[in-house]
């Protein structure tokens, strides 16, 4: 027996029709079930956190507004500060993890009125204007959250700028009250003037645990290296005084001090000073007991006189900080703190801050190369300041001006520039491998021009191939020039010899005659003799190192190694240093006041600017660089002069790059063609003066001065290497 099945048009009726009734519930299931899942989604996705703050108005900062925060008598105080703390003991970076922009996550603690137990503020002044600009800054920056499980930094809302209105203690329990404080780990403070009398400690004698702490009067007996940071004490005249800046040059008055109340021994030695050198320094002080007689300025009145916008000397009336620019060195001594707003206000005019202060580390060290903006003098010396300043070159002088007037532009000038700079640093730090370089630190954009980048494409990383081929440029002296191809053959790393024979009228000598040498050596012919003709792209080189070599060198010794010796270092100095020109015979430019124009130096000096190609290491992208991409009329102008090819290389380099070239120590029997060439061009007697005029021309064309001067050099060391015992005593090295 069969069962029976029915068939319709659909085929057979297998399923029985659902009921109405529960086809209806299963329906509503589902809605119900979908509209779940919708809304776990949305709350995923939507911004969200437990304890996260609204955006952070200008309304939510009014300490009137904001909800009062209790403290009672028995609430748990931090510990005093963990001098021991580093950034591996004392802060967490796990929390800030991983992110494609590596960037710190900063939040900010809702804003909240701290009172004890009898209604008495933590605070005799609340949030203070300057702590108010900074977590705007913050707020309105890249680094803020206002997701607490997102953030790396906490920065309470509790203003520490000034320790002279803090209660201490109290302070410190509110700090230990914020409920993701965790002993200070990962937290921020902000101190400006730390201590109170009669000691001033240099640092916040709030406890607070293992907080970091951006303090602005650090010593090297409270500054943790590597995990707090360095700031500059704020000075509101930066907000009410527009000084426009000045050009770097002489001024009215050589030295300046305008700092008031100093200490008795300071303001004695200086007023020797000023009796030994007369108008060249002024001396100001606080205005106070003015009569009528007395000379003024500017027509002000007695009451304007005392303003802390005024400063006298002799009876005489200054505005200050306006008077800061008329000094080209402005002295910065301490007083009960290290630190001093008058550093800030010496930057914004221009002047270079003479720093004495033993023990100060000074605001943002960590990445602020000072030498280039200031003078730091031992107190001790206080009174040979004025020798010591006077044997500053004038060209020295006028950089650290501009450096000076940058540095407050860029770190100074504002609270939001000071916050934002230590943040920076922290961020930095957790992120080395993504941070700011020493170049974007220190180097105004002046330096920095928009075309400057690296034109090596890759990161600066020493090339995969040892080797370098050495073009020797030469028209008809075969014994030097053989000579020389004899000696660079000696070096292990030679990948190939380009010999280019720049003469048209003459035949190179016989394939026989050559040296016999183990690496290729190509002969080219150029069509027409010219310097440029050195720096062309020949197909030839195959490796990234060139080393640009005259053919009249000449190493007045009877040591076969010491020219292989020479180039290795060389060789190995430019392969960490693969965007630079790096080379032996180093020069200087100088500006000449007395004609109003660059001049030529090449007396061996501590500072250069250049290194000429007769005997130097680059990068073969700078071939093509210069043939085809060389400012103007330039490279005309080199070959119609016979003259500065390597001057024109120079600019170029340091125009794209933004960099100084290295000089690698040079050795006293090491000549270049510049001295020594019997029969070459630099012995004409017009050549140095020739050089001067190419180095205005380049300059003109150029529209800047690209060349950067400095004072380094890169020493070999050789006590590893395979030489001979008797060279690694360094008889043979230069004393420059």
């Amino acid at each position: 027996m069969c069962a029976s099945v029915k068939y319709s048009s659909r085929g057979p009726a297998l399923i029985p029709r659902m009921k109405t009734k529960h086809r209806i519930y299963y329906i509503t299931l589902f809605s119900v079930v979908l509209l779940g899942l919708l809304a776990t989604g949305m709350f995923q996705f939507w911004p969200h956190s437990i304890e996260s703050s609204a955006e952070w108005t200008l309304e939510r900062r009014s300490v009137h507004d904001a909800p009062l925060a209790r403290l009672a008598p028995n609430s748990p105080l931090p510990e005093r500060g963990d001098l021991s703390c580093r950034m591996h003991t004392c802060f967490d970076v796990y929390r800030c993890g991983y992110n494609p922009k590596n960037r710190i996550k900063v939040y900010i603690y809702p804003l909240q009125r701290f009172v004890d137990e009898e209604g008495v503020a933590i605070s005799s002044t609340g949030l203070s204007r300057e702590y108010n600009e900074l977590l705007s800054a913050v707020s309105d920056s890249h680094f803020y959250t206002d997701d607490v499980t997102r953030a790396c930094l906490f920065l309470p809302s509790i203003d520490v700028l000034n320790q002279n209105s803090l209660r201490i203690r109290e302070t410190a329990q509110a700090l230990a009250s914020l409920p993701r404080w965790d002993r200070g780990m990962n937290h921020l403070l902000f101190n400006m003037l730390p201590g109170g009398p009669p000691d001033y400690n240099t640092a916040l004698d709030v406890p607070r645990d293992r907080a970091l702490l951006a303090g602005g009067g650090f010593s090297t007996w409270t500054y943790r290296q590597g995990y707090d940071v360095s700031i500059p004490v704020y000075s509101p005249l930066s907000a009410e005084v527009d000084l426009p800046e000045r050009q770097p040059g002489p001024r009215r008055f050589f030295l300046l001090s305008s700092q008031t109340a100093l200490h008795r021994e300071y303001r004695v030695e200086l007023d020797r000073l000023k009796e030994e050198n007369g108008e060249t320094i002024l001396l100001l002080d606080k205005c106070s007991n003015l009569s009528q007689g007395h000379t003024h300025t500017h027509a002000h009145t007695h009451a304007q006189a005392q303003s802390p916008r005024k400063r006298c000397a002799r009876g005489q009336v200054y505005d200050y900080p306006q008077i800061l620019q008329e000094s080209s060195f402005c002295v910065v001594l301490r007083g009960a703190r290290l630190g001093q707003a008058v550093l800030s206000d010496v930057l914004q005019a221009g002047c270079v801050p003479v720093i004495m202060a033993d023990s100060y580390i000074l605001p943002f060290s960590e990445v602020l190369d000072w030498k280039r903006a200031s003078v730091v003098i031992p107190e001790e010396k206080l009174p040979e300041m004025y020798t010591i300043l006077k044997n500053i070159p004038h060209r020295q002088v006028e950089e650290m001006q501009r450096q000076a007037r940058w540095f407050w532009e860029a770190y100074f000038s504002s609270m939001k520039s000071i916050g934002l700079t230590t943040l920076q640093i922290i961020n930095d730090r957790i992120y080395p491998y993504a941070a700011r370089t020493y170049e974007q630190w220190n180097n105004p954009p002046a330096v920095k021009w928009s075309s400057v980048s690296n034109p090596l494409f890759l990161p600066l990383i020493p090339p995969r191939s040892p080797g370098f081929t050495a073009v020797i440029l030469t028209y008809d002296r075969i014994e030097s020039l053989f000579r020389v191809i004899t000696e660079i053959s000696k070096v292990p790393s030679l990948a190939k010899l380009l010999v280019v024979w720049n003469n048209q009228n003459k035949s190179p000598p016989e394939e026989s005659l050559w040296p016999k040498v183990a690496v290729p050596l190509k002969v080219v012919r150029t069509k027409e003799n010219k310097l440029s003709n050195r720096f062309f792209p020949f197909d030839e080189i195959e490796t990234e190192a060139v080393l640009a070599i005259d053919d009249d060198i000449i190493m007045l010794t009877s040591d076969e190694l010491r020219i292989r010796i020479c180039v290795c270092v060389c060789a190995q100095v430019w392969r960490e240093f693969p965007d630079r020109l790096v080379g032996y015979p180093g020069r200087l430019h100088l500006w000449d006041h007395e004609l109003g124009k660059w001049k030529y130096e090449s007396e061996w000096t501590n500072e250069v600017s250049m290194v000429l190609t007769g005997a130097a290491f680059y990068h073969k992208i700078f071939n093509y660089l210069y043939t085809y991409k060389m400012p103007g009329d330039i490279k005309n102008w080199v070959d119609a002069h016979m003259n500065c090819e390597d001057i024109a290389m120079n600019f170029l380099v340091a125009n794209i790059t933004g960099k100084a070239p290295i000089k690698v120590t040079p050795r006293k029997k090491f000549k270049c063609p510049e001295c020594t060439a019997i029969d070459g061009l630099s012995l004409d007697q017009t050549h140095m003066v020739e050089r001067s005029e190419c180095i205005n021309k380049f300059a003109s064309v150029f529209g800047t001065m690209p060349l950067k001067v400095v004072e380094h050099r890169a020493d070999p060391v050789l006590y590893k290497d395979d030489f001979p015992e008797k060279l690694k005593s360094f008889p043979n090295i230069g004393s420059l």
